[in-house]
């Protein structure tokens, strides 16, 4: 069976397979470790954790750099390990945990033994493609693996997938429109899929013509009409490279081919998405824009469990629109397609270029379109250098990362 019909398997072995995250789904107690504590999917993540705490128990959670505000989550929740991803924050880090019990670490080494220490469930909730290795590190154990860090699959989504399926772990995804996959797919055959499309809100910027778009500042991108997200994922939203980034982790995440997956401009953010099978019907999963929803599956699936989440009322809402995605304005979206369509290490590189451009924007050195421009000047240079080549292995990966930043920054730095 191929890798990447790991998640659609899931959900049909798990109607007759005991749980595969390493307890008993009886168990009162599962341990949960939150790779990316600091950020919004953590602390969601720890939201929903502090509400059962007859559930769940923290393992270690990990943070980038602000070592008060993990050191405090960590105290909060009973942490057993804490670690900074900056080893400059070190020992902020082990003085607000003096006297607590909590072990602090930090650096590449501290988080691969965050990832690797023993949870039932692991959150990779880390941003971007420094949460390629941590994250594997997980994998690797071979247990549960609630995947919120999309560029795993994007920058090494064969390699990423084949060591899913040969560790034995499960993967269950974080992201609401792939959540929302898994759960439309439920027990279907994969043959049975005609197409899955995934929604986008369509962000802040859905309506602004090109003259617009070309003046947008951060403050306006980072103004996303339905969801809480870091920068990063929220500028992604703007241009709607986010939903060519999750166009190409569903092609890796379920059984079908490039050419079965589309998108559609749903600006309530209600559908996340919808599965099309061969006989004309189209399931879809439908749920009020709260990451706590994905995020309480992954943590308790097969089972369900209580989320704080505003209920929807459809008579109240009044009506669902669907629009097509307009390429033009946001040319972005094409962009993602046509890696997805190319292979090998495109899809890569234009993640890297694609996170040095949207610094660069959120730091004020290039405007709005700029973004996308960068990451087409960038793909077009790479294939120059012969850097779209398929990468043989992680590190392999790693290193056309770091060339394709190198690259983007010195377009930039021309320009």
């Amino acid at each position: 069976m191929a890798a990447r019909e790991q998640v659609a398997r899931a959900g049909r072995e798990a109607e007759t397979a005991p749980d595969r995250s390493g307890v008993d789904p009886g168990s009162p107690i599962r341990r949960i470790s939150v790779l990316g504590a600091t950020g919004s999917i953590g602390q969601s993540t720890l939201d929903l954790v502090a509400r059962h705490r007859d559930r769940f128990q923290v393992e270690a959670l990990t943070a980038n750099a602000d070592a008060a505000k993990l050191a405090d989550l960590a105290i909060r929740h009973n942490a057993r390990l804490a670690v900074v991803a900056d080893p400059s924050a070190y020992e902020a880090l082990t003085s607000a945990l003096a006297g607590t019990g909590i072990t602090a670490a930090a650096g590449p080494q501290g988080l691969e033994e965050a990832a690797s220490r023993p949870a039932d469930c692991v959150v990779a909730a880390i941003v971007g493609a420094a949460g390629l290795v941590p994250t594997l590190a997980a994998v690797r154990q071979g247990r549960r693996i609630a995947l919120a860090n999309k560029e795993c699959l994007v920058t090494a989504g064969t390699l990423f997938m084949a060591e899913v399926a040969s560790s034995g772990a499960e993967l269950l995804p974080v992201d609401s429109e792939h959540s929302a996959a898994f759960q439309a797919i439920g027990m279907a055959e994969p043959d049975a899929i005609e197409q899955i499309t995934l929604t986008a809100s369509g962000g802040p910027f859905r309506a602004w013509s090109l003259e617009q778009l070309k003046a947008a500042t951060p403050e306006q991108a980072l103004r996303h009409p339905n969801w809480s997200m870091g920068a990063k994922i929220t500028i992604d939203s703007a241009t709607l490279m986010n939903k060519g980034l999750e166009l190409i982790e569903a092609y890796h995440l379920f059984p079908v081919e490039a050419h079965q997956l589309s998108c559609v401009v749903h600006p309530q953010s209600i559908v996340h998405c919808l599965v099309s099978y061969r006989d004309g019907s189209v399931l879809a999963q439908l749920s009020s824009p709260d990451m706590r929803t994905p995020i309480a599956l992954a943590l308790s699936w097969p089972r369900r469990i209580d989320a704080p989440t505003k209920r929807l009322d459809l008579a109240a809402i009044g009506q669902l629109t669907f629009d097509a995605p307009d390429e033009t304005r946001f040319p972005a979206l094409g962009l993602a397609r046509g890696v997805l369509a190319a292979g090998g290490a495109a899809p890569a590189v234009l993640n890297a270029a694609n996170e040095v451009a949207v610094a660069a924007f959120l730091e004020r050195r290039i405007g709005f379109l700029e973004i996308a421009r960068t990451v087409a000047e960038c793909l077009d240079a790479a294939h120059g250098k012969g850097l779209l080549r398929a990468a043989g292995s992680i590190d392999e990966v790693l290193s056309i990362d770091r060339e394709a930043r190198g690259l983007a920054r010195s377009l930039l730095s021309e320009g």
